[in-house]
C-alpha cells in the first residue's frame, strides 16, 4: 500500500520559480493508449528553467478525435491548494492553439494492461493570446469532467489533496490539430484577496456580503452523488 504525504510547499511556486522543472517528475499520456498517434514531451530549457510542452496533436487516426498530454508521474505526493484562489500560468511562448490544465484528486488502479482507468478530473481551458504571458485561473474555471465531458452534478474538487497536475491538448472534435509548442516558466497559487476590515473608515456599509474566497468549484451543487456514473465502469 502506498503512503501519501504532502509536499513541503515554501512558496507559492508548484513548478517553476524556486521549484526547478524537472523532466522525471512527468509521465506522457496520448491517444496512442486509445489506437491514436498523437504524441508529447516535456522538455525542460535548464539555462531558463522553463518546460516545453510539444509535440503532434494527430486527428487523422481516431476520425476527428485526438489529444496528448503530460502529468506528474507520482502517485503518492498531494498538493494543497486550499489556501490559494486558483492558479496562475507564466508563459513566456504560445503558439494560439487551446491547452487545458487539469487537476484529480484521486486516481484510479490501471487496468490490467496497464492502462489508467477514467475517472472525474477538474479541466480549465485557455489559451494564450498575442502579448499575454500570464494566465490565471480560478477555482470555478475548473469544470468536473469525465471522459473529457462535462458532469454537471459533479462533486467539488478537493483542493487539499491534489494528486495530479496535468497540461494537454486535444482536437476539441477536429478543431486544432498538428505541431504545437507551448513554454512555461511556472505555475503557482493566486494568494486570496483580503477583504476589508469591518472598521474601515471607507466602508461605507453597503457591501455587508464578505464571504471565505477559499472557494471550491461548483460549491453551489451539494449533490455529490455519481453513483449512476460509477455503475459499470471499469
Amino acid at each position: 500500500m502506498e503512503v501519501l504525504y504532502t509536499k513541503p510547499q515554501s512558496s507559492p511556486y508548484f513548478f517553476g520559480g524556486p521549484q526547478p522543472w524537472s523532466s522525471f517528475s512527468w509521465a506522457s499520456s496520448d491517444d496512442r493508449v486509445r489506437g491514436g498517434s498523437s504524441h508529447s514531451y516535456l522538455t525542460i530549457n535548464k539555462d531558463t528553467n522553463t518546460a516545453i510542452f510539444h509535440g503532434n496533436l494527430d486527428i487523422k487516426t481516431l476520425g476527428g478525435a485526438g489529444f496528448a498530454s503530460q502529468h506528474t508521474a507520482s502517485t503518492t505526493e498531494l498538493w494543497d491548494l486550499s489556501s490559494y484562489a486558483g492558479l496562475e500560468l507564466s508563459i513566456p511562448k504560445s503558439d494560439g492553439h487551446t491547452y487545458t490544465l487539469n487537476l484529480r484528486d484521486e486516481l484510479q488502479d490501471p487496468r490490467p494492461d496497464g492502462r489508467q482507468r477514467s475517472g472525474l478530473v477538474w479541466e480549465a481551458k485557455f489559451k494564450v493570446e498575442k502579448g499575454q504571458t500570464k494566465v490565471r485561473l480560478g477555482w470555478k474555471e475548473f469544470r468536473p469532467t469525465y471522459r473529457g465531458r462535462e458532469v454537471h452534478m459533479g462533486r467539488p474538487l478537493i483542493l487539499a489533496g491534489v494528486k495530479r497536475f496535468e497540461i494537454m491538448i486535444r482536437s476539441f472534435f477536429g478543431e486544432q490539430e498538428g505541431d504545437f509548442e507551448l513554454e512555461i516558466e511556472s505555475i503557482k497559487g493566486i494568494e486570496q484577496e483580503k477583504g476589508r476590515y469591518r472598521d474601515d473608515p471607507n466602508d461605507s456599509g453597503d457591501d455587508d456580503k464578505y464571504y471565505d474566497e477559499k472557494q471550491q468549484p461548483y460549491s453551489e451543487d451539494e449533490d455529490t452523488g455519481l453513483g449512476w456514473l460509477c455503475c459499470g465502469i471499469c
